[in-house]
């Protein structure tokens, strides 16, 4: 693993790349840093979440959109990932940022400041949802050695430990947040410094992993605790100059602006076949009319004006929501108490999509209806169960189906097919396989080339994408 260096303030230049920039220079001088410990310790916050922001709505981000069945490689790079033919190459920037870019920026945030709960309550929350995503995507991941000067080559710990382990990361990151009341903090560019929604997220972030591990009771009791309202909602926000091309914007509006014109987009995805009104396959009925969102969540691969949705220049990435907390209620709900407990939290979510809220100003005005659902609704011959499976069923297939609608832009989707596939295959959406040759779906991403070739205790090679990770086995 590439050597962790001290790093004062890795800034958007730095942290984001080549076509994924942010800024053109280094802002931050170690000869330049305040005496004061917590301001000092401030200073690295901002880098570690822009790292983490580009972890989650990067490259890999739209990898996941291929596989499942949300976007569409056209052209170039992203055809051939469209097929499944993709190098440990592709991992690489996204590991670097997680390990680097947001590891060692909280770590040392916290040894500057280990009193100040505010900021290493904040500290392990990120490190929480970077190392989570990093092993939910790759399997096996180094953990317990990283960021260890004693240890030139840490070891890849299981999957299902590092799970386990980010969960108790996140109970004391609850501990340090819980009952403060936090401050203005300019560096954290998510939530201003506000306890109150570091706290809720961390509790969603808990709720994510046990639901990737399947314990649905401990996902229900977390997710009872977390994010409360579409304001609370983790996001990465666009600020740059509307005048300039690049910088400060939508990642996935500044690659289509950029060389990747025309090689990733919508097109006739299976999502949007989901949301088409005139689709064979369209989510439509009597109480549900997504036209707006359709529109919404239309990606042009040509760039420009064509984009004013989901990836409009300052249109915010989603990282842990609201939905997402609504729609883990609903799932773990129907799975362990009752069907009505997961009704109930289907349709708060159903009042929330019917005010709009998750709409931009451009597609507001758009027809879209989501009713509540009755019990009815699910029972054979229902308007959710024209094939007369059992209600409960086909509650739960309607919760997994609006998990992956919801989900898009995120990586619910690729992780929600990965977890079903071994046990709930009826509640699959099934998505088809972009390639003509292929028998499987892919089940991880590979790892960084630079860690296989760097880190003695990496597999000799990658697994490759089609092996099962150990959580879903």
């Amino acid at each position: 693993m590439q050597r962790k260096i001290l790093i004062l303030l890795i800034t958007m230049g730095v942290i984001l790349g080549s076509c994924e920039s942010l800024v053109d220079d280094i802002n931050d001088n170690p000869n330049r840093i305040t005496s004061d410990e917590i301001a000092e310790a401030a200073l690295f916050l901002t880098g570690a979440m822009l790292a983490n922001s580009v972890v989650q709505a990067g490259h890999l981000n739209r990898i996941s959109g291929l596989w499942s069945g949300q976007l569409v490689g056209l052209t170039s790079l992203y055809s051939n990932i469209f097929g499944y033919s993709i190098s440990t190459a592709e991992s690489v920037n996204a590991w670097n940022r997680v390990y680097t870019g947001v590891i060692t920026n909280v770590r040392h945030m916290q040894r500057l400041a280990p009193d100040d709960a505010l900021l290493t309550g904040i500290g392990k929350v990120l490190e929480a949802h970077a190392i989570g995503t990093m092993a939910s995507l790759c399997g096996d991941v180094p953990y317990s050695e990283i960021n260890n000067e004693e240890i030139e080559d840490p070891a890849f710990d299981n999957q299902v430990s590092v799970f386990n382990d980010l969960i108790v990361l996140l109970d004391a990151a609850i501990a340090d947040l819980n009952g403060i009341t936090g401050r203005n903090l300019s560096q954290d560019i998510y939530f201003n410094g506000d306890a109150g929604k570091w706290l809720e997220a961390a509790y969603t972030l808990q709720a994510r992993y046990y639901l990737q591990l399947k314990d649905y009771t401990s996902a229900y009791t977390a997710a009872g605790s977390g994010i409360s309202s579409a304001n609370g909602s983790m996001q990465y926000k666009p600020r740059g100059d509307e005048s300039i091309t690049e910088g400060d914007k939508n990642l996935f509006w500044m690659i289509l602006e950029g060389s990747r014109t025309g090689d990733i987009g919508t097109s006739d995805s299976y999502l949007m076949q989901l949301l088409d009104s005139v689709s064979v396959i369209n989510r439509y009925n009597a109480k549900t009319d997504e036209r707006a969102r359709f529109g919404y969540y239309r990606i042009d691969e040509t760039g420009g004006r064509a984009n004013e949705g989901i990836i409009e220049q300052f249109e915010p990435h989603n990282l842990v929501t609201f939905q997402e907390n609504l729609l883990i209620l609903a799932e773990a709900g129907a799975r362990t108490i009752d069907f009505n407990t997961g009704l109930g939290h289907l349709n708060e979510l159903r009042a929330y999509l019917n005010t709009g809220g998750f709409l931009n100003a451009n597609f507001e005005d758009m027809p879209f209806t989501y009713e509540a659902y009755e019990a009815a609704d699910f029972a054979p011959g229902g308007i959710e169960n024209a094939d007369n499976i059992n209600e409960s069923r086909a509650l739960l297939r309607e919760i997994v189906e609006e998990r992956y609608v919801s989900g898009f832009g995120t990586f619910i989707p690729f992780n929600d097919a990965r977890r079903l596939r071994k046990d709930d295959s009826d509640l699959i959406v099934p998505f088809p396989l972009n390639n003509a040759a292929a028998t499987m779906h892919p089940e991880r991403f590979p790892y960084s080339d630079d860690e296989l070739n760097t880190n003695a205790n990496s597999p000799r090679e990658d697994p490759g994408i089609f092996i099962k990770t150990p959580v879903n086995q």
